[in-house]
């Protein structure tokens, strides 16, 4: 990660940590709670919490903190060391939590066996205490809105907005899910891009949306900054597409899309121009779904993508989706300092 961004990146984690400790105060316990009976015990919380506690400090991109810290520098025109900026650091939770609750919930429903180089939180906790422990985290995540000495208007419009996107993650999902059941089933690419802006392209909206808000920014600057950033997060998500069928994602096995019998661009730009190769692709999605990651199937499916030119399509959208979108911001924002750390984030990505 550039050095211009690690000062915000320990700023962030250290109220990751605070909002999520590994021990509980009073004070964390009695504003997550109320007074709870007295035969509940710090052994009962942490069992609760452990399997998103454990999650957040495996780390991971946290992109979309940043994103949110920048938008706020950006519209407010501070310095990332102005204490007036501390509400956008103070409110990180609200994307990083429900970002850390959604990959339980979906490691569950996709069966994943890894996530982050480590065992998915299902397997080692098991699925009872996962699902728990996932559902919870999106309820803890809204906190830091309460916490905050902010206004009742602008308190009012973060809850109102993280209510909305939440139920607009849930929704991509759903399509994600209904297209893993029919498995004959192939999505365009328009549905594809749609179920994308929802599933991934709702929180960097939420976090470009909160952080500008907390800057000061009007509505109007909000909404074309979080309509812009979804559009960010739809690039961010098929580049991640193009990532597990190359290099591989981290923490992950290459392929394990197929093993999940994933829908991605690649699969729906290869057989708009193949389609004769649907029943060949099934096929390779069933066996390695039984096999495993280690299916000879995996590979086969993987070279047949590359070799058609399917991968680099999806990576060319990839590219022009995050160059346009950040592109958009520097011209709006033009000269800003943050707003070229912005697009130095997420082009940087593509390299």
């Amino acid at each position: 990660m550039n050095e211009q961004y690690l000062a915000r990146l320990e700023k962030i984690e250290a109220v990751l940590k605070e909002k999520l400790p590994a021990s509980f105060s009073a004070e964390w316990k009695a504003a997550s709670y109320g007074k709870l009976p007295d035969a509940v015990s710090d052994e009962d919380l942490s069992k609760l919490a452990a399997p998103c506690t454990e999650l957040v400090s495996l780390g991971g991109k946290r992109w979309r903190p940043l994103l949110q810290v920048l938008s706020a520098e950006m519209v407010s025109g501070r310095k990332e060391d102005d204490p007036a900026l501390s509400a956008a650091y103070r409110l990180t939770p609200l994307v990083e939590f429900v970002h850390t609750a959604s990959l339980i919930h979906d490691d569950i429903e996709d069966n994943t066996d890894m996530r982050r180089g480590k065992p998915a939180a299902h397997l080692t906790y098991g699925l009872d205490v996962a699902l728990n422990a996932g559902s919870w985290l999106y309820f803890q995540a809204a906190r830091c809105i309460h916490d905050e000495p902010l206004s009742t208007e602008l308190k009012n419009t973060l809850y109102n907005m993280y209510l909305t996107e939440l139920r607009r993650l849930h929704l991509g999902q759903s399509l994600d899910i209904q297209w893993h059941r029919d498995k004959p089933f192939i999505p365009e690419q328009d549905q594809y891009l749609a179920m994308t802006r929802l599933k991934t392209g709702t929180l960097a909206s939420l976090a470009a949306q909160t952080g500008a808000l907390a800057g000061g920014a009007t509505a109007d600057e909000a909404r074309f900054l979080g309509e812009t950033a979804a559009s960010i997060g739809i690039g961010f998500q098929v580049l991640d597409d193009v990532i597990n069928l190359t290099s591989g994602n981290k923490g992950k096995k290459r392929g394990d899309d197929i093993v999940e019998g994933k829908k991605s661009l690649p699969v729906i730009l290869h057989l708009k121009e193949n389609p004769g190769d649907k029943k060949l692709i099934t096929d390779y999605f069933n066996r390695a779904s039984v096999e495993g990651p280690d299916s000879p199937a995996v590979e086969k499916c993987v070279t047949l993508l590359n070799e058609s030119g399917a991968v680099a399509k999806a990576a060319e959208i990839s590219r022009k989706l995050i160059t346009e979108s950040c592109g958009a911001i520097v011209e709006h924002w033009n000269g800003n300092e943050a707003a070229g750390l912005i697009s130095a984030l997420f082009t940087g990505m593509l390299a």
